[in-house]
C-alpha cells in the first residue's frame, strides 16, 4: 500500500510550507491527482486520518479533485480520454500515445489559520 508513504509525503509538504510562514495548523488542503497517476484513492482515504494525526494536517479539510485520462495518438493525432494507461485510440486502435494529462499528483492549495 503506498498510498501510506503518498500522504507521509503530503504531510512533509505541508509542514515544510507552514514552517516556511510560521504557521501550525491547516484548515484546508486541495489535491489534484490523476486517474493514470496510479493512487488508489479508496486506500488513501482508509490512511489519511492515522496518517496526518499529531501533523498539522490533522484537522484540515481534504479535498480531491480527480484529473481525468487524456492522451494523443501518435499516429492519427487525435486527443481522447482513456480511463486505463492501456488503452488504444477509438479512432484508429493505435497503441502510440503520448499522455497529455491524468498522472497528476500534487497539492494544489493549502489554506492555514
Amino acid at each position: 500500500m503506498h498510498e501510506l508513504s503518498i500522504v507521509m509525503g503530503i504531510v512533509k509538504i505541508a509542514e515544510d510550507e507552514t514552517a516556511k510562514i510560521k504557521e501550525n495548523t491547516v484548515a484546508k488542503i486541495e489535491l489534484e491527482i490523476g486517474q493514470l497517476a496510479g493512487v488508489e484513492l479508496d486506500a488513501l482515504n482508509f490512511v489519511w486520518e492515522s496518517a496526518v494525526k499529531d501533523s498539522v494536517l490533522e484537522h484540515a479539510l481534504k479535498t480531491i479533485i480527480e484529473i481525468p485520462g487524456k492522451a494523443i495518438c501518435a499516429d492519427c493525432n487525435r486527443e481522447f480520454y482513456l480511463n486505463n494507461i492501456f488503452d488504444s485510440c477509438p479512432n484508429c486502435n493505435s497503441n502510440f500515445k503520448g499522455i497529455i494529462q491524468g498522472k497528476e499528483l500534487r497539492v494544489k492549495s493549502l489554506e492555514v489559520i
